[in-house]
């Protein structure tokens, strides 16, 4: 199973493509996709067919998700990389750039 240095209500910003430069709070991180799912990035437009639920129907916009990669976590408003370390017999996150736990 792949680890991944981005977790679920961490949040980010976006680093490359069309997005670029958006931050959002994780939603959701799809393991086996290798991707992330970011708040307010990545909007599409999804087409619903009323239904009982949504007698209306019509477009609607929604996240679709990013690849892993192109996102970095963001910690007082700047971009760091994250790293591994265990403390008093814990595996724990920390900031590369500022050398402390996440």
């Amino acid at each position: 199973m792949t680890k991944f240095k981005i977790k679920t209500g961490d949040t980010v910003r976006v680093i490359t493509g069309d997005n670029k430069g958006q931050e959002g709070k994780v939603l959701q991180v799809l393991v086996a996709k290798n991707r992330v799912l970011v708040e307010g990035v990545n909007m599409v437009s999804k087409h619903k067919k009323p239904s009982a639920t949504n007698p209306q129907g019509g477009i609607e916009k929604m996240e679709a998700p990013i690849h892993i990669s192109n996102v970095m976590l963001v910690e007082n408003d700047k971009t760091v990389r994250v790293g591994f370390r265990t403390e008093d017999g814990k595996k724990i996150r920390f900031s590369k750039k500022s050398n402390k736990a996440i």
